[in-house]
């Protein structure tokens, strides 16, 4: 069945600047993408990442280059139209995985399920997301905590006081403490943190050292006091055995891995090698969000706070309290775009 391919360019305005290790934002831009037949539609989407190289213009011209194999209908499933792209999304698996979340979304309208229902989930079984605090000075750090009362904070670090930032935030809440540090700490200071970080209620240490320091992981995954989940050390389906041994567990992003195809296949294959995992997000709107919400059931943890941390959202989607998840009413993904 042939498919109109077509896409919107959004700003994301944060309601707080933010700061992690390697970065600091106040817009977030995206890229939301659109199948359409002749009955229904899909979105999906992709945030920008300088860090990664992602840009629009670089997501726009892969997608034009796949549109003659998109438009042409001769494939069924997503996984078919994500094999069609593996050569053009080679060096941007973001514009895939706006592409393949599309898909996705399409594929499942047209079987009149809802996206969960089409992978056999339980949306009873869905994790609570953290909420994440960037880095700031100490005082606005509680302030923003303080602004949302929830039961899981993931608290970006990597500054020259990450221990008095956690020593801190802990007088205001007993919720449960996730730290970042995003590359930016030693082996030693790892460890050595980790002690004091296990005493202060924190769950877990995504990402401390920097994603090539493998010797370094090796000494903090075996003498830390606390799990390691990987991040930056694990973007692709190849990097997932290469964690094994290093990381206890790992933090799947879609937009990097390109979509929901490969990250069900990351999920599988760490699971089978006994690590836990979870899945990222990137301050995407309620497209993307709403997208991971969808395949949470598989997940020991999630991050899917991007849309709680938008002054405005372009779109409509999953509703997400520390009660309950409230999936939107249609099929598919269910998200849609509002303006």
């Amino acid at each position: 069945m042939a498919v109109k391919l077509s896409y919107f360019v959004k700003d994301l305005p944060l309601k707080h600047t933010f700061t992690i290790a390697h970065q600091s934002r106040d817009v977030q831009d995206t890229l939301i993408v659109k199948l359409e037949d002749s009955n229904f539609y899909g979105l999906g989407e992709s945030t920008t990442n300088p860090f990664y190289g992602m840009t629009i213009t670089n997501m726009v011209d892969c997608l034009e280059r796949i549109r003659p194999l998109v438009e042409n209908g001769t494939w069924e499933t997503p996984e078919e139209l994500w094999e069609l792209g593996k050569e053009v999304f080679k060096d941007n698996p973001f514009a895939q995985c706006a592409l393949d979340l599309a898909a996705w979304d399409l594929y499942a309208k047209r079987q009149g399920k809802k996206l969960y229902e089409l992978l056999g989930l339980d949306p009873r079984q869905i994790p609570l997301t953290n909420f994440t605090i960037g880095i700031d000075t100490i005082e606005k750090m509680v302030a923003k905590m303080k602004e949302v009362d929830w039961p899981i904070y993931k608290i970006k670090l990597g500054t020259q006081n990450d221990l008095a930032i956690i020593k801190e935030l802990r007088k205001h809440t007993n919720a449960v403490f996730r730290i970042d540090a995003n590359c930016a700490w030693t082996a030693d200071q790892a460890i050595a943190y980790s002690k004091e970080l296990l005493e202060l209620g924190v769950e877990f240490m995504e990402q401390p050292l920097g994603k090539d320091d493998l010797e370094g992981m090796k000494r903090v995954f075996s003498e830390s006091k606390l799990p390691v989940m990987a991040d930056e050390s694990c973007i692709v389906e190849a990097d997932v055995k290469k964690c094994h041994g290093l990381f206890h567990a790992i933090n799947v992003k879609l937009v990097k891995a390109g979509g929901i195809t490969p990250g069900l296949r990351m999920l599988k294959e760490a699971k089978s090698l006994g690590m836990k995992t979870m899945v990222g997000c990137m301050t995407e709107s309620s497209v993307g969000i709403t997208a991971i919400a969808h395949i949470a059931p598989l997940l020991d943890y999630v991050d899917m706070d991007g849309a709680m941390l938008l002054s405005h959202d372009p779109a409509t989607g999953v509703i997400i309290t520390p009660e309950e998840i409230i999936f939107p009413a249609g099929n598919g993904i269910g998200a849609e775009l509002i303006d």
